[in-house]
């Protein structure tokens, strides 16, 4: 399917690989030219490669990848002794076969004998890859196309040429089913929507066309089959779901990630990558809010033990996270803040009362806040204040003179400049309770907040200018009620 640089070697830290059965595996290969060559047989997982064997060619430039454990079924590479992949290799039950090759040709040397499957495959490819060729020539012939006939010709031509791939694979599928490279064509397969004179009404109808294409995105795609986690396919099919057609809203994701984690237990290896990949995409979110599913994932799934595989040092980290986020999510009331003013002076945050609170969390010694706040509070004087909104300035560190003389300087006198003295930290402590950078996931200076009236987190670890278009969105929504 692909070839190309293979980078390893390559530890996956937060879980430990299981042990994978007792049949062996006895793969004899051939690889000219090469002689007294280290080679190795590596593996998909997701978008990461690693190494699954390896062995050193002898004089003949024979050697054989074996070992007592059966490989995961899965696509599998022979990597070069200079880490390049040189050609694929379908691994499955049948794990004791011969494959040869002259790497100076390898489309026309190939040959495996005892593999009646990757015989199969090497036929696929050599089709899908003539009609390929033939579809790259037709799109070098559209921009000397004369007219809008002879353009829709060769669109045609593209397009009879990608059905005649896609029923080449129907058939491998009709053909072969429960086959790896059946499981390979099914998870591949993109759904047909019917064309506009069969949607409701009779036309076409994009409320219909995104229903449709996403009730039917998984359908041949078996969730208890531990075989395609070992492919290049499923991860950039499973992005895409989640960045097009899933609403980005903790709600809807949740109940998309429970019924893939819920219906791929008994696939314990699918199960595996699925929860760490949804872990991984979570516990950093791309949107603001999408924490929330890493909470919900922390709750239902790791905090129950239902991920024994990750070690304790990863376990650690997500419990630490989660805590924290727990805290602070979007909707939610904001932990209180009992911090004090320049003069010690208790200035709580719940004493605060205006329209909107933009909690900044800065370090005047920090060089990103030497920058971003004075951005802040230009933005606050030109245009929040007579907003309503007020600034409630938490110095984290820095230095107490530090923080006064950058207040000083840089005339932040408006805000509420407030921070935690040692007194009240060591109470907290003592307490047992989490301190403030915990209940507001504080890990980098400046993090802002943006609060409503009551309080409750409308924005967070946005900059000015994205907490500026929220407060004018709330605004310009409440003149319009």
């Amino acid at each position: 399917m692909t070839a190309g640089k293979f980078l390893f070697p390559l530890t996956i830290l937060i879980f430990s690989l299981s042990g994978y059965g007792q049949a062996g595996h006895n793969i004899h290969i051939t690889l000219k030219p090469y002689k007294n060559s280290l080679i190795y047989l590596a593996y998909y997982y997701g978008k990461l490669k690693a190494v699954a064997d390896s062995v050193t060619l002898d004089d003949n430039s024979k050697g054989v990848f074996a070992g007592k454990e059966k490989l995961p079924g899965g696509i599998y590479m022979v990597v070069s002794p200079k880490k390049e992949i040189l050609f694929e290799v379908l691994i499955d039950s049948q794990q004791s076969f011969s494959v040869a090759v002259d790497t100076l040709n390898i489309s026309k040397t190939l040959t495996f004998v005892n593999s009646p499957e990757n015989k199969v495959f090497q036929t696929y490819t050599s089709f899908a890859t003539n009609d390929g060729k033939q579809i790259t020539d037709l799109q070098g012939q559209l921009p000397q196309a004369k007219s809008k006939s002879d353009s829709t010709a060769i669109f045609e031509k593209m397009k009879k040429l990608n059905q005649d791939v896609q029923d080449y694979r129907d058939s491998i599928i009709n053909k072969y089913p429960g086959s790896l490279l059946a499981v390979l064509f099914a998870t591949m397969k993109e759904p047909v929507v019917p064309p506009a004179d069969r949607q409701p009404g009779g036309k076409y109808d994009t409320g219909f066309v995104y229903r449709y294409y996403k009730s039917h995105y998984w359908d041949g795609v078996t969730f208890t089959d531990n075989r395609i986690v070992r492919t290049p396919i499923l991860e950039p099919k499973l992005e895409r779901y989640f960045r097009d057609l899933v609403p980005h809203i903790p709600d809807s994701i949740n109940k998309e990630v429970d019924w893939m984690l819920l219906y791929s237990r008994t696939a314990k290896e699918l199960y595996k990558y699925l929860l760490v990949h949804f872990v991984q995409k979570y516990v950093n979110p791309e949107y603001m809010g999408e924490d929330a599913v890493f909470v919900h994932l922390f709750n239902k799934f790791i905090n129950t033990g239902q991920a024994e595989f990750f070690t304790e040092k990863y376990r650690k980290f997500l419990n630490d996270r989660a805590y924290s986020m727990m805290a602070n999510l979007i909707g939610e009331p904001a932990a209180n803040l009992e911090m004090v003013d320049s003069l010690k002076k208790p200035t709580p945050l719940y004493g605060v009362s205006a329209a909107f609170t933009v909690v900044c969390f800065w370090d005047p010694t920090c060089s990103h806040c030497k920058v971003e706040v004075p951005k802040l509070d230009s933005i606050y004087e030109v245009k929040w204040k007579a907003e309503g909104v007020k600034i409630y300035g938490v110095m984290v560190d820095g230095g107490k003179d530090n923080w006064e003389r950058f207040i000083q300087g840089h005339h932040l006198g408006d805000w509420i400049n407030v921070y935690e003295t040692k007194e009240q930290h060591d109470a907290v402590e003592a307490a047992g309770k989490p301190g403030y950078k915990q209940l507001y996931d504080v890990y980098q200076t400046p993090t802002l907040f943006l609060l409503d009236k009551d309080k409750r987190i409308i924005a967070k670890q946005l900059d000015f200018l994205q907490f500026d278009k929220i407060i004018t969105l709330k605004l310009n929504k409440a003149k319009s009620n």
